[in-house]
């Protein structure tokens, strides 16, 4: 276990709400479940969340369909619309919670999107985040004329050169450079805009901004790989990381541990960056009931066809035909690469030797198909009583492991009602979450410092 050296007894928690999009993890046949294109989803999830006092609605990207077999796979849930678009609808009908587009810095253009995104600040007031991520496959690529152009090595290269042009089109334009009266000689102050020039090996850009800053300066900068070279991305770069570690508390507290450790080697304080793992949260009114909602969950989001989908990725072939409620195939996978363009089921790992764990532990529990994809997919997230899970979020946060939590619900647009109306009583209850918004920007939500190129920071460490 990570020595935990980093405790914060009155440490609150911190609350988004993560809408994926394309997913088989939403209980799409429930019918309560509602469609995932239509406004009235994203108002209806964003006032639930504004009303729980949610620092942020964070929306998923997906520049192509997933595939299987050389078909768009009709399993996944499938609807995401431009996430800028979206989240420029809801600026105008909600007024405290932030608002976060992942956005991609491989397949876009630093001018055009950094207007993008500050435009949404502006009109948001000052509640707009960017979750800046990479791709480097080529599938995704070829919906783009120059395809899968970037080595794995060089995205984050591109990804970081990106943010500096942002940052500089972003800064371009001084405090106060906008009249506040009528009464003033001009509508913005003369010399209060500058140009900027960059080229790298990237990027060459001349531009005039167009957009002056928000109340929070820059949008927040979220980032979400979990390699070295994304933990170091974000240490020299984010505000807040999105990770993956919201389930078992000691990898969620080594990581966070190692986050810092990288915030010191940059130069920056160690409660510079927030981390906000992803996370599921399944609530029953008594303890003896948890169980049976987490096996209700389970099964309704590893239907029959997508267990079969999901053991067909290892086995590298189109077992549809098959009894999901049966026995795993009595053949062996197939050991050829498969199509990357539905994930790593396989996780760089041999399918013969996934082949025999699997029936194993088949063997040993008497398991079908289906239960054992159920089984052998990383359970994530929490169960119990409101009052149970509490005490765990809280635990975690005060205990230095992750700020906060961005939560994913099982079902939409309703799936988020028993977090804020049994959740978020018992964490304010306990002194762990806020009773109303303190201030009206995303930054301040997050209990984040100014931007990072508005602010002086320390040099950089060496490296131990």
């Amino acid at each position: 276990m990570t020595d935990n050296s980093y405790a914060r007894p009155g440490a609150q928690v911190h609350f988004g709400v993560f809408f994926h999009g394309v997913n088989h993890t939403t209980i799409w046949s429930d019918p309560t479940s509602g469609s995932q294109i239509d406004f009235e989803t994203f108002r209806r999830v964003a006032h639930t969340a504004e009303r729980g006092l949610f620092d942020a609605f964070f929306l998923g990207e997906g520049l192509r369909l997933r595939e299987q077999e050389g078909k768009i796979l009709d399993l996944d849930i499938v609807g995401r619309p431009d996430a800028i678009t979206q989240l420029s609808a809801l600026a105008g009908i909600t007024r405290r919670i932030g608002l976060v587009a992942t956005q991609n810095t491989t397949y876009n253009e630093p001018a055009d999107l950094a207007r993008r995104l500050s435009g949404l600040d502006l009109l948001s007031g000052g509640r707009a985040g960017w979750n800046a991520v990479t791709t480097d496959n080529a599938w995704t690529g070829e919906n783009f004329r120059r395809g899968g152009f970037l080595d794995h090595a060089d995205r984050y290269e591109r990804a970081g050169q990106f943010l500096g042009v942002a940052r500089a089109i972003w800064d371009a334009w001084a405090d106060g450079a906008v009249a506040t009266s009528t009464e003033a000689p001009s509508w913005a102050t003369a010399g209060s805009v500058e140009d900027v020039s960059r080229r790298t090996s990237q990027f060459d850009v001349t531009i005039t901004p167009t957009l002056p800053r928000s109340a929070q300066g820059h949008p927040v900068i979220f980032q979400a790989g979990d390699s070295p070279a994304g933990r170091d991305f974000a240490a020299t770069h984010a505000d807040v990381i999105f990770s993956r570690h919201g389930t078992h508390f000691d990898e969620a507290l080594a990581f966070a541990d190692d986050i810092r450790a990288r915030l010191r080697r940059a130069g920056r304080p160690e409660d510079d960056v927030k981390i906000l793992p992803g996370t599921q949260i399944v609530l029953a009114e008594n303890a003896s009931e948890v169980e049976d909602k987490v096996r209700w969950v389970r099964e309704g989001q590893y239907t029959g066809q997508t267990a079969l989908s999901l053991v067909g990725q290892v086995w590298g072939r189109d077992l549809s035909d098959r009894d999901p409620d049966g026995p795993l195939p009595d053949f062996d996978p197939v050991p050829a690469p498969i199509s990357v363009t539905r994930g790593a089921a396989r996780d760089g790992k041999d399918p013969l030797a996934i082949a025999r764990e699997w029936r194993a532990l088949a063997e040993a529990q008497n398991l079908s198909l289906r239960q054992v994809a159920i089984a052998t997919t990383q359970r994530s997230g929490f169960a119990g009583t409101p009052g149970q899970v509490a005490d765990e979020l809280t635990r975690w946060v005060r205990s230095g492991a992750t700020d906060g939590f961005n939560v994913s619900p099982y079902l939409v647009p309703t799936g988020l009602d028993e977090i804020v109306d049994l959740l978020v009583p018992e964490l304010q209850e306990r002194g762990s979450y806020r009773t109303e918004y303190e201030g009206s920007t995303l930054r301040e939500h997050l209990g984040l410092r100014p931007p990072l190129s508005r602010r002086e920071l320390p040099p950089r460490q060496a490296v131990g």
